[in-house]
């Protein structure tokens, strides 16, 4: 009974929301194009999301005034470190913000850009050898992503360096310890044991722990809506590609014979090698490449939802429209709550599952 008054409850909000687009449309359609094209461009929803999901040089809070003579931006500055052709530049990003210019830099969109005409390098750029480095900067700055993952790496620093030390006078767990210690000994025996194995497990089981709560956490910090917390570190696909990488790394490292015979000598008949062969080594890539894309996307996709279903209410210029945007934005922002451990749970199985298959013993058949 529940699950249906729950159903009928978000079809109804669903369906005002319909007709009471449909009704604006109409609106418009009679006679007041002009307003809401007026109301269109003062407020660019795709821009407010974008700047949200995405990184800045620096932490914007809020805008007072927005679109006035007295509108005035609330940031929080994080520091800017860059190096050119003249040398080391540093200074805080209040420094270059909102038009301002400091040593030839300034902030663009909440993006380090110089007003010299020099690219930001890029990784690909100095391998590649396409870049001048005459006429490039190297940006060093501590962004919003960068400054969140400092917080999370702090605050696990100080929760398990805590867990640890009370284990010192007593096997029973307090504080934060007695949360945490059944999810350790759940990632232990339902993650690590049943896809690496109880003789290998142990050596894997410090990565394991680490890469589940460094995800979940920055998970729930990013659902946070204030400062210092709603950095979308997970959401960031450089940090979902390191994390894949060293998942990449440990495994073909810790690799074992079988498992390079089972890519360069798989069990099927020798005339399908060369399909089979490159088959193999493509999948030893394309494993991480899953992992780092589900990550990325599922955390994105989430505040992309959120961000969306509020902004309706600033499209169309009407508080009707929160009865149904708001309890909806609710209702994700409480399901975010399950796919910020889900992720990380996912996470972890496919990485202890990759470093199963490579550490365990295979047996071929000819």
């Amino acid at each position: 009974m529940k699950l249906k008054i729950n159903s009928v409850f978000f079809t109804f909000l669903f369906i005002f929301s319909s007709v009471f687009i449909s009704a604006q449309h109409e609106v418009a359609n009679v006679g007041e194009t002009a307003e809401i094209e007026k109301a269109e461009k003062s407020f660019d929803a795709k821009k407010m999301i974008m700047e949200h999901i995405g990184d800045s040089n620096e932490w914007h809070l809020m805008t007072l005034n927005e679109g006035t003579a007295e509108e005035k931006h609330i940031s929080v500055p994080l520091p800017i470190i860059v190096k050119d052709e003249a040398g080391i530049h540093t200074f805080l990003s209040s420094s270059v913000a909102h038009g301002h210019e400091h040593d030839g830099y300034t902030l663009h969109d909440g993006q380090l850009v110089s007003t010299k005409g020099l690219e930001k390098a890029t990784l690909f750029g100095l391998i590649g050898n396409k870049q001048d480095s005459g006429k490039v900067f190297y940006d060093f700055s501590i962004t919003k992503n960068v400054f969140a993952m400092f917080l999370s790496v702090v605050f696990m620093l100080i929760i398990f360096i805590g867990m640890g030390r009370s284990y010192k006078n007593s096997m029973m767990p307090k504080g934060a310890g007695r949360i945490l210690e059944p999810i350790v000994i759940f990632i232990r025996d339902e993650v690590a044991i049943p896809n690496i194995g109880s003789s290998k497990y142990k050596r894997f089981m410090p990565y394991l722990l680490t890469v589940f709560f460094f995800i979940w956490i920055n998970n729930l910090f990013g659902l946070i809506p204030f400062f210092p917390f709603g950095g979308n570190l997970t959401g960031n696909i450089a940090i979902t590609a390191v994390l894949a990488i060293i998942t990449l790394v440990i495994t073909l490292f810790s690799a074992n014979k079988d498992y390079w015979k089972h890519i360069f000598m798989p069990p099927v008949p020798i005339l399908l090698y060369p399909i089979m062969v490159p088959i193999e080594i493509i999948g030893v890539f394309t494993k991480p490449f899953a992992l780092m894309m589900r990550l990325f996307a599922n955390v994105t996709a989430g505040h992309i939802m959120i961000l969306a279903i509020i902004s309706l209410i600033f499209i169309f210029k009407t508080p009707l429209l929160g009865f149904a945007s708001v309890p909806l934005a609710l209702f994700i922002s409480v399901l975010e709550l399950l796919v910020a451990v889900l992720q990380a749970y996912i996470f972890t199985v496919l990485s202890a599952l990759f470093i199963g298959i490579a550490v365990q013993d295979h047996s071929h058949e000819h």
